[in-house]
């Protein structure tokens, strides 16, 4: 939780990772608040009284999200969903936008990546966004499990990372207000 709003305010492609991977620990605690409190919350021996509490409150609004949304076993809660189209609707306003062609620039390197990882979906295909985060995300998990990751994932990774870097960059200046999109 108070890594999540930092990370929010300040890159939100790691927001949106790290939110994914909250939502995969909640489901191999079995959505059990008891669970969370006794392996998550109570390993923070710095936090007082008030911040375990907002921790374990959030926790459980997860818990609740997860529920009435039915995402407890895949997929993600409708807020990060609603991150991605944010992050979808800055994509295309900054390609669509003579002013961005260095974005545009590192788009069209990332691109062929894109295709090679919506190719391996087969009929789950996803937009070319999500994609993306999917493919980090992925390799995260792999490096949390101490597998081996090729070189060839490690180039496309690298360059997934310097294309969505510079979409959170901008996602930043936009939430800021000191991105112009418009012409002046």
């Amino acid at each position: 939780m108070i890594t999540a709003s930092s990370k929010k305010r300040e890159n939100i492609a790691e927001y949106l990772l790290y939110m994914w991977q909250i939502e995969d620990i909640i489901r191999a605690y079995g959505l059990d608040i008891d669970k969370i409190r006794e392996n998550i919350i109570d390993r923070y021996s710095n936090l007082d009284d008030a911040q375990r509490k907002e921790m374990l409150d959030w926790y459980e609004s997860l818990i609740d999200m997860m529920r009435r949304e039915g995402v407890e076993k895949s997929g993600h809660l409708q807020l990060n969903r609603n991150v991605l189209l944010d992050l979808h609707r800055l994509h295309q306003s900054l390609l669509g936008n003579p002013k961005f062609a260095q974005y545009s620039a590192e788009y069209y390197k990332t691109l062929p990546f894109i295709v090679e990882i919506r190719a391996k979906a087969g009929e789950n295909k996803k937009d070319e966004l999500e994609s993306c985060f999917d493919a980090l995300y992925g390799i995260l998990m792999l490096r949390l499990q101490g597998k081996e990751i090729s070189s060839e994932t490690q180039t496309a990774a690298a360059q997934i990372s310097r294309f969505l870097a510079m979409l959170a960059g901008y996602y930043k200046k936009d939430y800021n207000n000191e991105l112009q999109l418009e012409e002046e």
